[in-house]
């Protein structure tokens, strides 16, 4: 019998409603962290349907397909978040809000579920007791900073292992991985289990609200099987007795929302919650959906146009950053070495030496843009164009930028 490696969303992953409307279909995009070795020949490669459902009933917006994790987020996943800098400057903001949130005791245990190098614990380690929680080979590196780490998969059988060593925790956090875990009901219920009766689970996702108003089709991919509403989060915390006490936009990824939960009645709710939750009623409608759908397939258009007019005057284009993103980005229009040379990562990067996900499209390091010198940037970390472009043009960069979302435009 052949294996699946994938299976159909037929009803919430949150509510189990099968009441499920389609937003968006990007077609058939690979996995983005799947990386195939420059020179290596080319061979098959597994691809998987990338269609953006809504259910009504828990507002949450979600894939229509879940692919197996260890597709996904191999023991050999190649992201790192200290390379980052608005990650690192995020988590630092992550701490000091906690601190002064949360009345934290030396002893106190916290967690980070999907840890990957120990970035964000390497803020809580002077102070506090930590423990990272990640599949993936990179908590090695976290060992080595002196972060403790089980390299494992995070489910309730590894929350039984944690409570017996290392006792109960008063924070437990899940940045940019809390819409990556299947079973998210039984995730949850493993998180309560670890958590004191005070304890605080504390959670950063890319947030549905910017996706919609800004175009970020790019963030929809495999890795992420929800994007979360408040108003979702609300629903899915109160079906476990959880209550949301506070909530934050965020700048990481394009737009994210950090959410503090806890046991109904331990935390004073802050106002901001109600006023974050009524900001939602007037941007996520059926209105907006149907607005981004269209603003979608016009930005696609646009970029192509763009794109061609360069081309046509036979001018070079090399891509900057290689985040997930854009490899939906290069999939769904369907750009190839042709039309960009290179895409160029900053040194340390584990993308650096491999193609781009379904292309044959070359990852580098970006000390070769001193000496090939494209007349174009198209910068695939958009969200972060303002840093990009100094650091670019610092490092001697004189030509011109492409910035594929929301609009797609030139800039100097």
């Amino acid at each position: 019998m052949t294996k699946s490696f994938s299976k159909p969303v037929t009803k919430c992953q949150i509510s189990n409603s099968k009441s499920l409307t389609s937003l968006l279909f990007l077609g058939y995009l690979p996995p983005v962290n799947t990386l195939q070795k420059i020179g290596s020949i080319a061979k098959e490669e597994i691809s998987f349907p990338a269609e953006l459902l809504y259910c009504n009933k828990s507002k949450l917006a979600q894939l229509g397909c879940i692919v197996n994790k260890e597709i996904l987020f191999p023991y050999s996943y190649p992201y790192t978040s200290s390379t980052t800098k608005i990650l690192r400057e995020n988590f630092v903001d992550l701490y000091n809000d906690t601190k002064k949130i949360i009345d934290l005791k030396k002893n106190d245990l916290i967690i980070d579920v999907g840890s990957n190098d120990g970035n964000l614990l390497e803020n809580f380690k002077s102070g506090h007791r930590v423990l990272g929680i990640t599949p993936e080979k990179i908590g090695k590196l976290a060992i080595k900073k002196g972060i403790p780490t089980i390299i494992e998969y995070f489910d309730n059988k590894i929350a039984s292992k944690v409570i017996k060593k290392y006792g109960k925790a008063k924070v437990i956090t899940a940045t940019n991985v809390f819409a990556h875990i299947d079973n998210i009901n039984n995730i949850v219920k493993s998180i309560i289990k670890t958590l004191k009766n005070d304890g605080v689970f504390i959670s950063e996702s890319h947030y549905l609200l910017p996706l919609i108003k800004t175009v970020q089709y790019d963030t929809i991919y495999h890795e992420h099987l929800r994007y979360y509403s408040l108003e979702s989060l609300n629903y899915l915390f109160k079906k476990h007795n959880l209550e949301i006490f506070n909530v934050k936009e965020i700048p990481t990824h394009g737009g994210s929302i950090r959410v503090y939960a806890a046991r109904k009645g331990a935390y004073k709710v802050s106002t901001n919650v109600k006023k974050q939750l009524n900001k939602e009623k007037k941007y996520l409608n059926k209105k907006s959906f149907e607005k981004f759908r269209k603003n979608v397939v016009t930005s696609k258009l646009n970029l192509f146009s763009l794109i061609k007019k360069i081309k046509d005057k036979n001018k070079k284009i090399f891509g900057v950053g290689a985040p997930s993103r854009a490899s939906t980005l290069i999939n769904y229009l369907g750009l190839d070495q042709d039309v960009v040379d290179c895409v160029l990562e900053i040194n340390g990067s584990y993308k650096i030496g491999n193609y781009i996900p379904g292309t044959k499209i070359p990852i580098l390091n970006e000390n070769i843009l001193s000496k090939n010198k494209p007349d174009y940037l198209i910068l695939f970390s958009w969200h972060i164009k303002n840093e990009l472009k100094r650091n670019l043009k610092r490092k001697g960069f004189k030509g011109k930028f492409i910035i594929p979302l929301p609009s797609p435009k030139i800039e100097y």
